[in-house]
This record gives C-alpha cells, structure tokens and sequence, in this order.
C-alpha cells in the first residue's frame, strides 16, 4: 500500500477515471475531437470551394467574416476532451490542470523558445530541399492580407493563433490523448513520441513535417516534466506567438 500511494503523484489526473466502451475515456474523445475537426473542415472546404470571393456580408474586409468560420473545425480538436471530461473524467479543471504554477510558466517558456529555434534551424534546412516554392506558402500570409487594415480581425486572429488555437490542440494531444496513454502506463517517452508524431501530422504541412516534429517534441517535453498542459500550452503560445506577429507585418 505504501508503495502505491508513494507512486500516485506521478500519475496523471486522470489514471483513476472510468472506462468508456471498454478503454480510457481519452481515447473516445481524441477520436471523436479529431474526426469531428477532419469531418467539419471537409465539410468547409466543399462548402466554400470557389464562393469565398463572393463572401462579402455587410462590406466588411474579405476574408474578416470567415475567420471565425475558419476556426471551427480547431474548436471540435478541443470541445470533444472538454466535454468527456466532464461526463467521463474527474472534471475539466482536475483533468487538464490549466492554471499554470510558476514552474509552469518557466519550463513553458523554455520549452517554446527551443521549439521556436528548432522550428527555424530545420526550416532552413527543409528550405535548401524543397525550395521556396512550398515552405513559403504560409496560410498566414495569405490571412494578413486578406484582412487588410482591419485592426479589429488582425487582433482577433493573433488572439486565435497565440491562445485559441494552442487550447484547442493541447486538450486534445498533450492533454485528452497523453492521460489516456499513461493510463496504460505507456512510458513517457513513447507517449512524447506519438503526440509528437500527431501533432506534427494534425497541421497538415507535409514539407515542414520535420519541422513540426521538432516542435511538438518540445512542447510536449513540457508536458513530461510538469505532469500538466498549463505548461505545453504556454510553450505552444510562444511558438507561435511568432507567426501571429506577421500577421501585423503583413497587413
């Protein structure tokens, strides 16, 4: 008895939550997360193919009214684990422990600054592969000039890309789908491996996989040593905190 009370500090928050169809909960709602972002961004996309032109309500800027549109489908990666782990886990706040400690926010940094340098030094590497041709096909770029001087949208999608968008995939991969991993007791290493992996292939940037690897190694190293996603999420907000700031210098 005492050995097993001196191991579960180390456990997740939610290694005593119930079993849902026979498995950890996690798994149900990374699935249902992740089928519900491909489902609503193919849906989207067939949708909108060839209309966004014509999308033009109230004369607002051109691409300002679909940015929350846009957004829809990162919402589900991080609704599906909110809601299981209020109807299956131990509760949201219990599950995913986003309040961040000072250590939080220490190893977040850290943990977002090497990915940030690690992101850079393999893009420059994929650049001498590929060319620039597609590591330079930034959706972002594309979005700031869109929005044109519309301050109000340029704020709202740096608030997207720095806050909204790092929640949503964290509750998913570092949060819903790494509890249910250690669950089975998966060793952290294989887990950091696999979300890694997921995260990389989740963006959908084949010619910066690598890149994205990388980076996911590294949040999610932050998430290893914390046992928490306060951590991961803050070193996901300073990765692209980067890339939101182009958004100002694009428009």
């Amino acid at each position: 008895m005492d050995r097993e009370q001196g191991d579960e500090p180390s456990a997740p928050p939610s290694a005593g939550a119930g079993l849902v169809l026979g498995a950890h909960w996690g798994f149900l709602a990374f699935f249902l997360g992740f089928g519900g972002y491909q489902l609503a961004a193919l849906i989207m996309t067939a949708a909108l193919s060839g209309r966004v032109n014509e999308f033009d309500p109230l004369e607002l800027p051109e691409v300002g009214p679909l940015l929350l549109l846009a957004f829809v489908p990162n919402l589900l990666l991080g609704l599906a684990p909110a809601l299981a782990a209020r109807l299956w886990g131990p509760g949201f706040k219990a599950t995913f422990r986003l309040l961040p400690t000072l250590r939080d926010l220490k190893v977040g940094l850290a943990c977002g600054g090497f990915a940030l340098l690690a992101g850079y030094l393999l893009n420059l590497l994929l650049l001498g592969v590929y060319g620039t041709d597609q590591l330079d096909d930034n959706p972002l770029t594309g979005l700031s000039e869109g929005l044109g001087d519309g301050t109000v949208w340029l704020v709202l999608a740096a608030v997207i890309v720095v806050a909204a968008a790092p929640l949503t995939e964290e509750l998913l991969v570092r949060g819903a789908l790494w509890n249910a991993l250690a669950h089975y007791r998966v060793p952290g290493w294989v887990i950091l491996i696999l979300t890694s992996v997921i995260f990389a292939q989740l963006h959908g940037e084949p010619a910066r996989t690598v890149a994205l690897l990388a980076q996911g190694a590294a949040i999610g190293f932050a998430r290893l040593t914390t046992g928490g996603v306060a951590a991961p999420l803050v070193a996901h907000a300073a990765n692209n905190l980067p890339a939101a700031l182009t958004l100002f210098a694009g428009g």
